[in-house]
């Protein structure tokens, strides 16, 4: 039996992310399903809120139990601020953590800057860049020091290609895709789901610095405004999902020109709630962030495959010229307000095709058993 061990980023800190826990959870339990023995290991990032912080674990725990990972999961503090400093291990002794990773097959890495001490004591190590386009940025501006793996994979399709509008890092890419498990995504066709939603960070601090064009913000909320007048140019109803609570007044700006707002923590805060909302959709609308569209990097969501996954079609923003992204039947790429328009009057003017064809798509694209076969076949070889 191969043993994997998968490095999150950020997801026992952050409890209310119920479509961030999914990101990792599918590569983890996509390898259970292939039959490998599969650890968790994160580091976490503790605040100064210590009752806030054991909160947060506990909830993480009882997840990592409901998902099959009681036992199978290594969390790590890090002790000072040095890359290279020490850490202590919260709920394993340091003796059987570092022995699962000395025995482990692979170390399948989505930590940019995981601690080069534990890295280390990996035999085989693959770090996986699901930020095509803004993870060279960072790596070739400084901004991310990069500790050396055996493997890179990207879910970036012009990485490393001619087509990149961005550095490679000097870097040899292998190319796979994002994925989903699809019996845990099942197609839930339902006619009288009236709604487009999205769920998303509406504000971040995210900037980009280039020679084009200076200092830009890099949020989906710049995204979004773009398109502000989009729910009264046409009859479907759009909902945002939105983490909002320190911008109200973008949440009436928005309110004023059509869109329905919910708080993202209260209806998809949770693997289960994330998942039921998705489910209760109608599809997906969703922009991207200005960087996908500046790289052009064919970048598309893991929320969006979930949505796929669930037979909910959807209509998301061109982010660059794909080889094999579908445009026109389950999923569409829009640029322009007027284009948006028109693929909610075609999804709409056959709904159950356009559900069912969003299924197949997840299936014949995003399905984690294929990927993730491909992954250990490159990884291990």
């Amino acid at each position: 039996m191969v043993c994997v061990v998968v490095s999150a980023c950020k997801v026992a800190s952050y409890p209310e992310g119920g479509g961030h826990f999914w990101v990792y959870m599918q590569y983890v339990q996509g390898l259970r399903k292939l039959g490998a023995d599969v650890f968790w290991l994160e580091r976490f990032h503790q605040s100064d809120d210590n009752h806030r912080d054991q909160r947060a674990l506990k909830r993480f725990f009882e997840r990592m139990d409901r998902y099959g990972l009681g036992g199978k999961t290594i969390l790590y503090v890090c002790r000072g601020t040095s890359d290279r400093g020490g850490y202590d291990f919260i709920n394993v002794p340091r003796a059987k953590a570092e022995k699962i990773f000395r025995e482990a097959d692979l170390l399948l890495n989505f930590e940019y800057e995981i601690n080069p001490i534990i890295l280390e004591q990996f035999s085989r190590t693959a770090l996986v860049d699901i930020d095509p386009g803004l993870f060279q940025y960072w790596v070739s501006t400084d901004q991310l020091n990069l500790t050396p793996h055996d493997i890179y994979f990207t879910t970036g399709e012009t990485v490393g290609t001619p087509a990149a509008k961005f550095p490679d890092c000097d870097l040899s890419w292998a190319h796979i895709r994002p994925l989903v498990c699809l019996d845990l995504w099942p197609y839930e066709f339902n006619s009288d789901c009236g709604v487009f939603t999205s769920i998303t960070h509406w504000h971040t601090d995210d900037w980009i610095k280039d020679a084009e064009m200076g200092l830009w913000e890099n949020t989906k909320r710049v995204s979004f405004l773009k398109f502000l007048r989009l729910p009264q140019m046409t009859s479907q109803k759009l909902e945002l999902a939105l983490n909002l609570e320190l911008a109200s007044e973008d949440r009436r700006t928005l309110e004023l020109h059509g869109w329905q707002i919910r708080d993202a923590a209260a209806v998809a805060g949770g693997p289960e709630t994330y998942r039921s909302y998705i489910a209760g959709s109608r599809g997906e609308f969703s922009c991207a962030k200005p960087s996908c569209m500046h790289f052009e990097n064919a970048w598309v969501s893991d929320r969006s495959i979930c949505y796929l996954s669930s037979g909910k079609p959807v209509i998301v923003q061109y982010t660059g010229k794909s080889s094999y992204l579908p445009n026109g039947e389950g999923m569409f790429r829009f640029s322009t307000a007027e284009e948006a328009v028109e693929a909610f009057e075609t999804v709409n003017s056959d709904y159950e095709r356009h559900c069912r064809k969003a299924r197949e798509i997840a299936e014949s694209l995003f399905d984690s058993r294929q990927i993730l076969e491909s992954v250990l076949n490159v990884a291990l070889n």
